[in-house]
């Protein structure tokens, strides 16, 4: 379906293109705040009939605007209002957790005209979960309506002993309000006269508070300064080739809408409408994606992450000591615990992944003070990588589902069915998957050059070992040599889980891949098997698993190949980095807004275009990093403050002439370059570098 959605911080509006919440609509359209439900219905009518749509637009994150009109109305045989005589424009934003929502009617009829716009309302605040049809449970009721003035509040009771409130209020008086929430103003306009009504509604959590809400206009300039804000600390990219332009420009301003503050810092949620929440591996990709334009995302996701980072062992929430959450829900159900989101820790590589992080941010900005801040954090998450994550002690980390409510794969790939053998049964766990032994070499080796700048000798001769061991051990362990490539994991048995899919692909980012190793992940990685011509698929074509409609067999995600792209700049494939870019560009061409999706369909291009998955989230998080991705590794960037050395290996694809960008963050200064094509090969100038680090340049 066509869908609307805006979001701001915590509270985000889900609605069909028309702009409206049809009660009981099969794709639980609302406006939810802490995953619960602050509208279930939410319809104009013009004289008690449905507007007819002229347009409707969100290319704008933050606002969006959708254009009406009356459809004919006669009743025994006298006029009422002539077709499309009336515009109505809807438009509508989110400002410091209040949605505004203005509805301005135009006379285009050549007579004065008279009629009534009623907006009906409803409110089931209903958990998250409930309204997808994943899960029911004990839940609370409502308690009733209050009107008062030009304001009607929705109430509700839960079952968490919450009492949670929707208040509905509006600047002009109207004819009429029900009780049941339907609401009726009267207009009499002239010829080519228009007016409005601005309707603000307020989701309450817990008791009220008194709290001075904005007018519309501060509100709007407001949020439009803190948008031009985001603009300025953020890297800007300019560049002939308008296709990677426009997929830059979308990509920022999605992860703008996608920010989220719950008092540790900035950090993006997963996506939109379903995952507007802190995540442990999404919201650290997405990060780590955004190095190269706003380091300080990073910092606020570690700093969010931190607080959450497991301290128990707890089954019910495949909870233990030191291990970084999956997710976590504030609905009804998680804080009655009948889910175990508060927050559920099932995931293998959200850990090592955190480290990651650490250490990218730390190579980027040379900020230490966070290294000390997560002190307790950081040991505590190789604690966990070595007590509870190996299990068997078999130097590699593996997942088993604890949880009865919980994720049976717990990879990113984590459907039921995404880790198959190559004779199509499921592998049984616990499973240890490639990418994830990546990861945590990565990790060690990251932690381990941080602690030697902090003369932390004997921790980081200890990590590097480990990282040694586990380079050995991986080798010998997941290369297949029947097929040059790298199995997806290891199964309960410790047999090889021989499907060729994209997940070695993160593991050459790591730096533990020989040489030889490299080449043949990243030659497979862009052959017919794997690479559709739009994108490096998550499963190869032919592969018994193999399915280009699946989820995680035979799909493609882009972050997924963003995750590969920053492997195959490492070590300076610009051919495979080049021809993964463009196969990705050519794909956004066929989405709404030039958007990246979550992931579309592994059809090759003999299709004729790139095929939409039926349900994926837009904007997503890790899918809007992706383009950010493309400018660094067109760019060969790879900063490393613990050296105050920059590397670059600039190039251009095929179809640029010139790309600028300006002011990349990287230690206490910053950088700009320009690259434009000349006949002999490219020019290169370093147009400000303020880092006071070395350039190299291979």
């Amino acid at each position: 379906m066509e869908y609307r959605v805006i979001k701001e911080n915590d509270l985000f509006l889900l609605t069909d293109d028309k702009g409206n919440i049809p009660e009981n609509h099969s794709y639980g359209l609302g406006l939810y705040k802490k995953d619960t439900r602050f509208l279930s219905k939410l319809d104009l009518r013009i004289n008690g009939e449905e507007p007819i749509l002229l347009s409707s637009d969100a290319s704008v994150n933050y606002m969006a605007s959708i254009l009406l009109t009356n459809p004919h109305m006669e009743k025994d045989g006298e006029l009422i209002l002539w077709r499309e005589s009336v515009e109505i424009q809807r438009t509508r934003f989110i400002y410091d957790e209040l949605l505004y929502e203005t509805i301005k009617v135009k006379n285009y009829f050549p007579k004065p005209v008279q009629f009534e716009l009623s907006v009906y309302m409803d409110v089931d605040f209903s958990d998250m979960f409930i309204v997808r049809g994943f899960q029911n449970g004990e839940i609370g009721k409502r308690t009733g309506e209050r009107i008062d003035g030009n304001s009607i509040a929705f109430q509700y009771a839960g079952a968490d002993y919450v009492n949670r409130s929707t208040i509905v209020t509006w600047d002009t008086e109207a004819k009429s309000i029900s009780q049941n929430g339907v609401v009726t103003f009267e207009f009499e306009l002239n010829h080519a006269e228009e007016k409005e009504v601005t309707l603000i509604i307020q989701p309450q959590i817990g008791e009220s508070k008194n709290r001075r809400i904005l007018s519309k206009k501060t509100a709007l300039e407001n949020l439009k300064t803190s948008y031009t804000s985001w603009e300025k600390e953020t890297t800007t990219v300019k560049t002939d080739f308008a296709p990677l332009q426009k997929l830059v420009d979308r990509g920022i301003s999605d992860l703008r809408v996608l920010l989220t503050d719950i008092g540790h810092g900035s950090f993006p949620v997963a996506g939109l409408p379903w995952f507007g929440v802190p995540f442990g591996r999404d919201s650290l990709i997405a990060a780590l994606q955004m190095l190269a334009f706003n380091p300080e995302v990073a910092k606020g996701t570690l700093l969010t992450l931190a607080q959450y980072q497991g301290k128990n062992v707890d089954p019910w929430r495949d909870e233990q000591p030191g291990k970084i959450m999956h997710e976590i829900r504030y609905g009804e159900l998680s804080t009655t615990n009948q889910i175990p989101f508060t927050p559920y820790y099932g995931t293998i590589d959200a850990t090592p992944l955190f480290l990651i992080l650490l250490t990218e941010y730390v190579k980027w900005t040379g900020d230490f003070d966070i290294v000390t801040r997560l002190e307790e954090n950081i040991n505590a998450a190789l604690k966990w990588i070595d007590e509870f994550g190996d299990r068997d002690g078999d130097l590699f980390v593996e997942y088993h589902q604890e949880a009865s409510k919980g994720f049976a794969n717990q990879g990113w790939k984590d459907s039921g069915d995404s880790i198959v053998h190559r004779d199509g049964d499921y592998a049984d766990s616990p499973i240890a998957l490639s990418e994830v032994q990546g990861y945590v070499y990565q990790a060690k080796i990251g932690i381990a050059s941080i602690f030697e700048q902090l003369h932390r000798h004997k921790q980081a001769s200890k990590l590097r070992s480990q990282a040694e061991q586990l380079k050995k051990r991986f080798d010998e362990a997941f290369w297949m040599r029947d097929v040059n490539f790298y199995a997806i994991a290891l199964d309960r048995d410790k047999k090889q889980v021989g499907t060729v899919t994209s997940n070695p692909g993160h593991v050459l980012f790591s730096g533990m891949l020989d040489m030889d190793k490299m080449e043949a992940v990243t030659d497979m990685l862009i052959s017919p098997k794997m690479f559709s011509g739009y994108g490096i698929r998550t499963m190869g074509e032919g592969e018994a698993g193999y399915n280009p409609m699946s989820y995680h067999d035979g799909s493609i995600w882009p972050h997924d190949n963003s995750m590969i792209l920053l492997g195959m700049s490492k070590a300076r494939r610009q051919d495979a980095v080049n021809t993964v870019i463009n196969g990705l560009i050519q794909a956004a061409s066929y989405f709404e807004y030039d958007r990246l999706p979550e992931l579309f369909c592994g059809y090759d291009q003999s299709i004729g275009k790139a095929v939409k998955y039926p349900v994926a989230c837009s904007p997503q998080a890790w899918a809007a990093g992706t383009p950010l991705v493309f400018i660094q590794t067109i760019l060969g960037l790879f900063p490393n403050s613990l050296q105050k050395e920059i590397y670059l290996a600039p190039h251009l694809l095929d179809e640029m002439n010139e790309l600028l960008v300006e002011n990349i963050t990287i230690g206490d200064g910053h950088l700009s370059i320009y690259i434009s094509r000349i006949e002999n090969g490219l020019k290169i100038g370093v147009l400000k570098n303020t880092t006071g680090y070395e350039l190299i340049s291979n």
